[in-house]
């Protein structure tokens, strides 16, 4: 069997007010750091990980390193595939410029997400391949050990909506918390998601 530990990055400036963050380079806040630390200290307590994989943006990076560390593992290596959607030219918009900018896209966006593809940027079909595309290596280079990815809130809505075997237009329906932990057991055909958004190890951190 196969586990992957899905934990989205810590706190970040830019999140309010809110924003399409995307692959706006963004520095893990105090917060953030003391997040990373939290969900560090939750996976030592719970698993033995074999490896550590991580987005390219910074956020994820520093994330991903504490988690390393605290694990007696190499450095995190990175996994082009796990990295944000592309919101092209809506990058580092607030909510509010973009539903100026394009209200008709802005409310479909929350509406029919599936059904969206941002201006010069990514749709979520392209995130969803990208997340299978991660998923497929794990399972090639990896089968039968315990694997940390850390990610971002879009990828692993992406990821779990595979995992589950829901529809894109489910997508909202699923909440990433800054440092989260996703357990995700795959076991020849069997996929089990055993938690989703799991923030306990945050409590006395996060806002």
């Amino acid at each position: 069997m196969t586990k992957i530990l899905l934990i989205r990055h810590g706190h970040v400036e830019g999140i309010k007010p809110e924003r399409f963050r995307g692959r706006q380079p963004l520095e893990l806040t105090a917060q953030g750091r003391a997040e990373a630390h939290a969900v560090a200290r939750r996976i030592v307590g719970g698993w033995s990980p074999h490896r550590v994989y991580t987005s390219p943006m910074g956020r994820c990076v520093k994330t991903a390193a504490a988690i390393a560390s605290a694990c007696n593992l190499s450095a995190a290596e990175i996994c082009a595939d796990l990295n944000d959607i592309d919101y092209g030219d809506w990058q580092f918009k607030t909510f509010d410029d973009a539903n100026a900018t394009d209200p008709a896209l802005f409310a479909a966006w929350f509406a029919s997400p599936q059904r969206v593809r941002f201006p010069r940027g990514e749709s979520l079909q392209d995130l969803a391949a990208r997340a299978a595309d991660a998923l497929r290596f794990v399972l090639k280079r990896h089968r039968g050990d315990t694997i940390v990815l850390v990610s971002h809130d879009s990828f692993n809505r992406a990821l779990l909506l595979h995992c589950l075997d829901l529809a894109l237009s489910s997508y909202w329906r699923i909440a990433q918390s800054p440092c989260c932990l996703n357990e995700i057991d795959i076991a020849g055909d069997k996929v089990s998601v055993l938690r989703v958004n799991e923030t306990a190890h945050l409590e006395g951190i996060s806002e």
